[in-house]
């Protein structure tokens, strides 16, 4: 039994596999890991293999699989998965776009206790060089989309990722595409998830196996993910939904609250309606803030802005924020537009709402 497994799914790396290979196997030595490698290849028509099965000659701790059917990178990693004789499994690309220094750091992260530990390019301190702009559009697009399932994940489509064994090992995954760490997150059996900055380098040599069919698989997969999460509530997306939903009936409860002190003071304190309106939405803010720290966010609490003070102070600049463009958009539809204003209200409200929830999420109970 390995302390870890390596796994590099190929398809034509002739030119890459051997400095891949003698990277890692260097990396393991200098940290003293008892590691594994192995080649998950998809029967490549280069010398891939028979360049690893030179390469097996001298290292006994390198294994290769050759697939013959199904190919595609996330089916050859799930592959690695179930070939793997270890306990914990890092993926990485073959092309060295992804640091072999940073795997003791990994598994250093997955032995104090995270479950997935992802290499991302969008945290402060990562990054991607040499790029083209068409490559950066379509991969913020896919981070973006994979972001509205795990809004905690600063790079949810990283290639580059390392995993506990029980995590995978009974997940109904149904690999496809390029996209694979979005189906462990998605039905992979997790808590705690890690991320560590690092700066994605293009491949050097080789070819980029992107295609636009890649595009058109990872939106099923997105959509797939969510449909898996209706059916499995233990799942980390339906853990999204739920927040969610209760998200919308705090502020469904926050409408009452303005509505209720409105009606009061302006009915029965005679209080001025400017005065008694700032009033009603101050204390429907606050009453949306207590509801939302107990309950919608309290599992977030204890890894959030530290302060209650704090969380509020966020939330009630959020909050603000989204007044403002309810208050943007109504007049906009209906002075410019001629848009009915109550259905320019509604329009309003809702991109409010898809504000206030996503900044709070990502901010005010963010996972700091």
């Amino acid at each position: 039994m390995y302390d870890l497994t390596v796994i590099i799914p190929t398809f034509k790396e002739e030119s890459n596999i051997g400095t891949i290979v003698e990277s890692v196997d260097a990396v393991f030595l200098q940290n003293g890991i008892n590691g594994e490698i192995l080649i998950v290849d998809d029967n490549s028509p280069d010398r891939t293999i028979e360049r690893v099965r030179d390469l097996q000659k001298s290292k006994p701790h390198l294994s290769l699989v050759v697939r013959t059917e199904d190919p595609g990178l996330s089916q050859s990693v799930v592959e690695g998965f179930h070939r793997a004789q270890s306990d914990i499994f890092l993926v990485m690309d073959a092309d060295l776009s992804h640091p072999p220094a940073l795997i003791p750091v990994m598994l250093t992260e997955i032995r104090d206790g995270s479950d997935i530990v992802i290499g991302s390019r969008y945290m402060k301190g990562g990054g991607i060089k040499k790029w083209p702009l068409k490559r950066r559009i379509i991969s913020m697009g896919a981070t973006f989309l994979g972001r509205l399932l795990f809004p905690e994940i600063h790079d949810p489509v990283s290639g580059f990722f390392a995993v506990k064994k029980d995590v995978v090992v009974s997940a109904p995954l149904k690999p496809k595409g390029y996209k694979i760490l979005l189906e462990v997150l998605g039905k992979g059996m997790w808590r705690e998830a890690k991320e560590i900055p690092f700066e994605f380098v293009d491949r050097a040599t080789g070819s980029s196996k992107l295609k636009g069919q890649t595009i058109v698989e990872y939106a099923e997969q997105v959509i797939d993910n969510a449909r898996f999460s209706w059916n499995h509530h233990e799942s980390a997306v339906w853990q999204e939904w739920v927040k969610l939903f209760r998200f919308g009936i705090v502020g469904l409860s926050g409408i009452v609250v303005n509505e209720g002190v409105l009606i009061y003071l302006k009915g029965y304190a005679h209080v001025i309606l400017p005065v008694a309106s700032l009033i009603a939405i101050e204390l429907s803010i606050l009453s949306n803030f207590v509801l939302n720290d107990t309950w919608t966010f309290k599992t977030e609490q204890q890894h959030a802005l530290p302060h209650w003070w704090q969380r509020l102070l966020s939330f009630q600049i959020v909050s603000l924020g989204g007044a403002g463009i309810n208050f943007v958009i109504l007049n906009a539809l209906a002075v410019y537009f001629g848009v009915d204003y109550r259905i320019a209200n509604i329009l309003g409200i809702l991109v409010a709402f898809a504000w206030n929830f996503w900044v709070n999420r990502r901010v005010t109970w963010k996972h700091v």
